[in-house]
């Protein structure tokens, strides 16, 4: 058997794996989770990666794979001598790095770890034998939050259902769960969805519903262009067998939806913050309601929730409530019940770093936003906080922020810029708000940044207002991650309550 012909065979984890030669790159916690399903299946495999925490190094022996540790700038040869059938990456393997080029030149097949769990998703099967479907959820801003929206939905509606994927919990994971699921609800990054873009036909997606909720330029760097960015992104919807979801307030989503190949009897479900028309989910008179899954849609709609109800959970927010729409039209297409969709809202909360109110002192009210990592996630942050004193900056990752800064930032009552690209965003206040006043912080220090921030912030706010830390752009710069960001921001703020410094910093601070 020719391996083309072999790849094509294996499509169920019942398939013949035995002997399988396949390279893994990467060992973080998706890659080691693919050789350990491959080291099962009893594949040969060989990990290769630049760097890897301590436990899974220990680990790889243990369940029957070879790691090779060391620079993967070139083509090791050790690869080469592999002879490897499929090539298994880890996201965060861009389409230019010089060992996928050549992979691809060599016409090795290219997988990511996703499409490796669609062909296994037979290990554990629901009652009547079939697999747990899949609901796939991707787009610029709001992924986490509607995956574990529509997971808690789908949970009250009476499902078994877990959140997996970009969120943090590997697919083959959730795939080999022994307990089994009714429906994994699976959010793709850009990065895994270009992956599946290589799939030939039998490793391609059939998801029971889908969703892009936004699209924005963002990872550019990694995708070499915004519509390499866009046709990844476009991806999620392929092969949808019940529901597109899209948002009919961002005209990218409804194109993609419009030139996507489905399955027949698909529909496009829309949602946004206006009135619904059949087959959308959207707002009318403070109510959210249902207008896509019930039999007379042309003249009727099912409440369920209010707007009065989602302010007293902390998720009354524009941007929440559209996240909402979607995750609700998702857990609708699988029949999950109005009635269960509002109750298990009014439990619901946001992770924290998401818009997160984490203090209000001496009339100052204090927003974490640090998951606010691109210009279209600050946007939405600033639009729910109009006159806010915003925190912004950190590692841009290509991507021009003058367009947030001439918009929605031209209405802050100051920024304060932090990172080590400050003189680009300074930059764009100057040409396109500059009545905006700015404070820099330098990026020499980085241990005290935060203390920093709030000491002006502080100072511009003078008793009462809101400082809102939406960077707009990546941690990596000066922090391990966007949440030890969060935290460090947090913490300063609380010292600056225990210190009192109300009395101590409400003052003009210095000008730039």
């Amino acid at each position: 058997m020719s391996v083309d012909s072999r790849l094509a065979s294996l499509t169920s984890w019942n398939a013949d794996w035995a002997g399988l030669r396949v390279a893994v790159l990467g060992l973080s916690m998706t890659g080691f989770s693919v050789a350990d399903t491959l080291t099962e299946l009893g594949a040969e495999v060989l990990v290769l990666s630049e760097s890897a925490d301590e436990e899974y190094a220990k680990l790889v022996p243990v369940i029957g794979a070879r790691l090779e540790l060391g620079s993967l700038s070139d083509v090791p040869q050790t690869l080469v001598d592999f002879d490897a059938q499929v090539v298994i990456a880890s996201p965060g393997f861009a389409p230019a790095h010089p060992v996928i080029r050549w992979v691809r030149e060599s016409g090795i097949a290219l997988w990511g770890d996703v499409e490796l769990a669609w062909r296994v998703r037979d290990k554990v099967v629901r009652a009547d034998g079939t697999p747990a479907d899949w609901v796939l959820i991707t787009g610029t801003n709001g992924k986490t939050t509607t995956t574990q929206l529509t997971a808690s939905l789908l949970v009250e509606g009476g499902l078994r259902a877990a959140p997996c994927g970009n969120i943090g919990v590997p697919v083959l994971d959730a795939v080999r769960d022994p307990s089994g699921f009714d429906v994994l609800v699976v959010e793709l990054s850009s990065h895994q969805l270009w992956y599946l873009g290589l799939a030939e036909p039998e490793g391609e997606l059939y998801p029971h519903s889908s969703v892009c909720l936004n699209l924005a330029d963002d990872h550019l760097v990694w995708h070499g262009s915004a519509r390499a960015y866009r046709d990844a992104k476009a991806l999620v919807y392929r092969n949808t067998r019940v529901a597109c979801v899209y948002n009919k307030a961002d005209e990218a989503t409804r194109l993609m939806v419009e030139d996507v190949e489905v399955v027949e009897g698909a529909r496009a479900i829309g949602f946004d913050l206006g009135i619904p028309g059949p087959s959308d989910l959207g707002v009318v008179e403070g109510l959210l309601v249902d207008r896509a899954f019930l039999d007379d849609r042309a003249r009727s709609a099912l409440e369920l929730t209010t707007v009065a109800d989602l302010e007293t959970a902390g998720l009354s927010a524009p941007h929440i409530v559209q996240n909402i729409l979607a995750a609700s039209a998702l857990a609708r297409s699988l029949d999950v019940a109005p009635e269960a969709i509002h109750d298990a809202l009014q439990s619901f909360r946001l992770d924290a770093h998401r818009i997160q109110v984490i203090a209000r002192h001496a009339g100052i009210t204090w927003v974490d936003d640090s998951k606010a990592t691109n210009p279209h996630a600050a946007a939405s942050s600033l639009r729910a906080y109009p006159g806010a004193v915003w925190v912004v900056g950190g590692d841009l990752k290509g991507v021009d922020i003058a367009g947030l800064v001439a918009s929605a930032g031209a209405t802050a009552r100051a920024a304060v810029v932090i990172g080590v690209e400050r003189s680009e965003v300074v930059t764009a206040f100057e040409r396109h708000a500059p009545t905006v006043p700015v404070f820099e912080v330098d990026a020499g220090e980085t241990g005290q940044v935060m203390n920093r921030v709030v000491e002006i912030a502080a100072g511009i706010v003078d008793g009462e207002g809101t400082v809102l830390l939406a960077p707009a752009a990546a941690s990596f710069d000066q922090f391990t991650s966007y949440a030890d960001r969060g935290r460090r921001f947090a913490e300063a703020v609380q010292d600056w309550i225990d210190r009192g410094s109300a009395d101590d910093t409400g003052r003009t601070p210095p000008a730039l």
